[in-house]
């Protein structure tokens, strides 16, 4: 097996928006090596200052190299067929193959991890950098931060790590099978083993244990793994995969109590790298306000952060239709409810009784107005969503009291769900938000075999 061990610097730390400056591979036949390429590389873009003071390398220093369209087909002839080798290895090879498939070639190499294989071989070090791996092991680094002086002590790392490798790691870690080359730098191989094949929500943690994604999933193992399926070169995905040192998550007996539960959690924690939540949130409401002349009005507008309304509604077509239900059923103006935003005097409601020609007695058309809304607020349903939990033996159960969502959680097969104040010990009080109610609403809709009307 021929390893093709390998360092580069660069501009920046994404593939997608920064250059390389110099790259150094060396094949190494597991005794020696037996061919190498080192050299500068035009970024053909400016080098940070601060990445100058790393390395070393100044724009001048690169301003007669060979750009990398230039050395790409040699680089594609020495990667074939071997294993690319690098110390953390997803951020080496983001950048080559990137810089490959510029230049118009496929890299599709297997990989292999020098800091992963370390832990594997020596679980329990303090620090798994190159710098100090090589202090710990007495292995000569010269010019730290530049290629060839990383990629050669690489070399002699990598042949120390098979001669300890007794278990043959190497083997499993490069295997068809193994996924183990495409997770993140900090995230141990055993976090995903141990996850089940069940709905619920997980939680990725950073070097502090802040979380900063929270997902849900129909089946939590196979859903974690397709994150680091790929090693996309943007900005987002590789600061994703640097970011990323711990998993946690919390089991769901159904997909739906995943969703709710996700959505909870995001709102709790508002995680770094979780974007806003937004297909389900209401977006209009009733209100209700007194006019100068002491009439109560009802109307529609979008939704206020800090203003209660009477009911809320996902589209505006909905809440229209809801309104006009109202207005005719309890003989109300339609100037009064803004259906009706014309100049004429002549209202268009058929049983408008003159109250927007101050004809009526305020009393007299507030008391409908009351019962309209009492008696919406009266239709607002309180239903449970019963289904066989996936994992616990029990039914899974999320409460709706009157619109709103109460809470979730689980009980005995057995169990009477329309026993409300005994179903509310059983399940766990969550916060309520528009996401949230109209989700489960639109399941309920969808689902009518599993809901309990109460």
């Amino acid at each position: 097996m021929l390893y093709a061990v390998t360092d580069i610097e660069t501009t920046g730390g994404y593939a997608s928006a920064n250059g390389i400056t110099e790259i150094a591979v060396y094949i190494y036949d597991g005794q020696q090596i037996i061919d190498s390429f080192e050299t500068l590389v035009n970024p053909h873009q400016s080098i940070p200052r601060f990445v100058q003071s790393l390395t070393g390398i100044t724009d001048e220093m690169v301003q007669l190299a060979p750009s990398f369209e230039e050395i790409a087909p040699r680089l594609f002839e020495l990667f074939q067929g071997k294993v690319f080798v690098a110390h953390n290895v997803n951020f080496d090879y983001s950048f080559v193959s990137h810089q490959l498939q510029q230049a118009g070639f496929h890299l599709n190499c297997k990989k292999l991890c020098t800091v992963r294989y370390t832990r594997k071989i020596f679980p329990k070090l303090a620090s798994y950098s190159l710098g100090n791996l090589c202090r710990h092991f007495e292995i000569p680094l010269y010019n730290r931060h530049r290629a060839p002086g990383d990629a050669k002590a690489t070399v002699q790392l990598l042949e120390l790590l098979r001669s300890k490798d007794v278990n043959n790691h190497l083997h499993t870690m490069i295997g068809k099978q193994s996924k183990e080359q495409y997770l993140p730098l900090h995230l141990n191989k055993e976090d995903i083993d141990q996850l089940p094949l069940t709905p619920g929500v997980y939680y990725f943690h950073d070097a502090k244990d802040k979380v900063v994604y929270v997902g849900k999933a129909v089946q939590l193992k196979k859903r974690v793994t397709s994150h680091f399926s790929n090693n996309k070169p943007t900005k987002q995905k590789q600061e994703f995969q640097r970011n990323v040192h711990r998993i946690s998550y919390q089991q769901c007996g159904t997909e739906l109590m995943a969703s709710v539960l996700e959505t909870i959690e995001i709102k709790r924690l508002w995680p770094k790298y979780n974007r806003a939540i937004k297909g389900y949130e209401a977006r209009f409401g009733l209100y209700l306000f007194e006019d100068g002349k002491g009439y109560y009005r009802l109307g529609i507008d979008r939704k206020h952060k800090h203003v209660s309304a009477i009911h809320q509604f996902y589209s505006k077509h909905e809440a229209f239709v809801e309104l006009k239900r109202l207005v005719a059923e309890f003989d109300l103006c339609h100037k009064l409810c803004f259906i009706d935003r014309s100049l004429d005097e002549e209202c268009s409601s058929p049983n408008c009784n003159g109250a927007c020609r101050g004809e009526e007695a305020v009393d007299a058309y507030n008391q409908r107005v009351k019962k309209a809304i009492q008696q919406l607020r009266t239709e607002l349903p309180s239903f449970a969503i019963r289904e066989r939990s996936y994992f616990n033996g029990q039914d899974s159960c999320i409460l709706m009291e009157d619109g709103r969502f109460y809470g979730m959680g689980y009980v005995p097969a057995g169990f009477d769900v329309s026993m409300k104040d005994e179903l509310r010990k059983q399940l766990q009080e969550y916060p309520e938000y528009d996401f949230v109610r109209n989700m489960i609403k639109r399941y309920a809709v969808e689902q009518p075999d599993k809901v309990v009307w109460l």
